[in-house]
C-alpha cells in the first residue's frame, strides 16, 4: 500500500469491485485485494429504489457478515449500515421514484470499511447511472 491514506485505499478498491463487470472480474479483483490484506465482497442488488433503501443497508451488512468482513458486534454492524446509508443518500436524488439495479461492494482495510453502491437507475431501458459511496472508521 505506498503512502496512500488507508482511507483512499479501501475506498479505491470498493469502488473497482463494485464496476466489475462479471462474477469472473469480480472473482479476480478479490483474489488480488486479499492478497493486500483487503476483505471484500460484493452482491447483486434490484428493485424500486424507495422501498428498498432498508433492503440494501441490510444486505451489505449480511454480505460483510457471510464474507468475514465484520463481525456480528453491533459497532462492526453499525460502521456497515452507516458507510451503506451514506452511500443510499448520495443517489437518492436521482433514484426517487425509480427503479436501481446493479451491485453493492463492501471492502475493509484494518480499521476502514468503504460501502460503494454503482446501480443503474430508471425504468425499461431509460437508464441513468450512478455511484454512491460511505466510509467509516471502526
Amino acid at each position: 500500500m505506498s503512502n496512500i491514506p488507508e482511507s483512499k485505499f479501501t475506498s479505491s478498491a470498493v469502488i473497482m469491485l463494485a464496476i466489475t463487470e462479471s462474477r469472473e472480474e469480480e472473482n479476480e479483483l478479490k483474489a488480488k485485494f486479499q492478497a493486500q490484506n483487503i476483505k471484500c465482497a460484493a452482491v447483486d442488488f434490484g428493485g424500486e429504489f424507495i422501498s428498498s433503501v432498508s433492503k440494501i443497508i441490510e444486505k451489505a451488512i449480511v454480505t460483510s457478515q457471510k464474507a468475514g468482513i465484520i463481525s456480528d458486534s453491533h459497532n462492526e454492524e453499525g460502521a456497515v449500515a452507516g458507510a451503506a446509508r451514506e452511500a443510499v443518500s448520495q443517489i437518492s436524488q436521482k433514484a426517487i421514484g425509480l427503479n436501481v439495479g446493479g451491485k453493492i461492494a463492501v471492502a475493509r482495510y484494518g480499521n476502514h470499511l468503504s460501502v460503494c453502491c454503482y446501480f443503474g437507475i430508471g425504468m425499461l431501458n431509460l437508464n441513468e447511472i450512478a455511484i454512491g459511496l460511505g466510509h467509516r472508521a471502526i
